[in-house]
């Protein structure tokens, strides 16, 4: 593992040159700063953040930002974030916006008063102009899960739209004619995305759209999938938008009496514990959320230790894991993930 001296060495200059550029701490010159970065990439030098934050008796911290802690998804995410923090000698204040643009600029607020060296932010709103003024306080950001609209932040997030085109296929290919889906909240980019891959599909085949409004929670979704019921006698599938909604769905389908997937087949989003648990087990569509969440982090790393400046985006694909409740009990698997700047 490279040292701060071997930095120095390749770049010709000194040791306490090396760390006034990487802390920030005193003005260097552009050339020098050049020189130290590059070799910092050429060596694949990483400071030992624990062993200095225990030299200054003060802990670095990082702040994550969640849209909604009751989801699962999130839960994991946070648990691979804090793990890995913990390790490289962080620590982390959790934040839940519930999907509310004006807890999330509060929270940043905070985060940027409490002067935290990063965020991870699941955005309930993109646009939030308290996004850019963290960046212009040189404080990095990685939007996961959802982007924002600032460049200049990193993102990493999963591809919505091809998903649920395919679990869309998937129950058509079964022979499925007549196929719903409980959407999540359309202003918010992950609920958009994945209306727009069942809509384009069910377009594609000429059939039409069943759509009900879950808002991303369970009892919006079980209400919505009532009313989808009562509504569409011949509904034979049913897409649900994420594992709180599928909560909801579940109850309305055996509130009515009908059953999976003899009656209607079912897909979920997310793929969590329980789905091999409840009878019948649940095809899902999974997501790699905590390589995700550690991608985030290792993004973010990268942005406090000054290793690049250019933002990068990181894209995952979901898995279809196929068992009971759509009718074909067999495990299949689809795309691997890709990254890109």
């Amino acid at each position: 593992m490279a040292r701060i001296k071997d930095v120095a060495h390749h770049a010709g200059v000194s040791p306490a040159t090396v760390s006034r550029v990487l802390n920030g701490t005193a003005h260097v010159s552009a050339d020098v700063q050049d020189r130290v970065m590059l070799a910092v990439e050429a060596l694949g030098y990483r400071p030992n953040r624990l062993a200095r934050s225990l030299r200054r008796q003060q802990t670095e911290t990082i702040g994550v930002v969640v849209s909604d802690i009751e989801n699962p998804h999130f839960t994991r995410a946070v648990r691979a974030i804090e793990d890995a923090a913990f390790k490289q000698g962080y620590r982390v204040v959790l934040c839940n916006t519930d999907e509310t643009a004006s807890k999330q600029q509060a929270y940043l607020d905070v985060l940027a008063a409490e002067q935290v060296v990063g965020v991870i932010l699941a955005p309930a709103d993109p646009d939030d102009p308290t996004i850019s003024a963290l960046l212009d306080m040189h404080i990095p950001i990685v939007a996961f899960d959802r982007s924002v609209t600032d460049e200049r932040a990193d993102a990493v997030f999963a591809d919505n739209v091809q998903a649920v085109r395919l679990a869309t296929e998937h129950l058509l290919g079964l022979g499925r004619t007549h196929v719903g889906f409980i959407s999540g909240r359309d202003e918010i980019q992950t609920g958009a995305e994945r209306l727009r891959g069942y809509v384009e599909t069910m377009q594609l085949q000429g059939l039409e759209s069943i759509v009900g409004c879950g808002e991303f929670r369970l009892e919006p979704a079980r209400q919505a999938t009532r009313k989808m019921i009562e509504e569409h006698g011949d509904l034979d599938g049913l897409i649900v938008g994420n594992n709180l909604m599928a909560i909801g769905a579940l109850q309305a389908l055996r509130d009515a009496g009908r059953r999976i997937p003899d009656d209607v087949a079912f897909v979920g989003i997310d793929d969590p514990p329980w789905a091999e648990l409840v009878a019948p087990s649940l095809t899902t569509l999974g997501q790699p959320t905590q390589e995700m969440a550690r991608s985030a982090f290792e993004l973010l790393i990268d942005r406090i230790e000054k290793r690049r400046t250019r933002s990068r985006y990181v894209v995952y694909h979901f898995e279809l894991v196929v068992r009971e409740s759509c009718g074909a009990a067999r495990n299949m698997a689809t795309f691997s993930g890709q990254s890109g700047d």
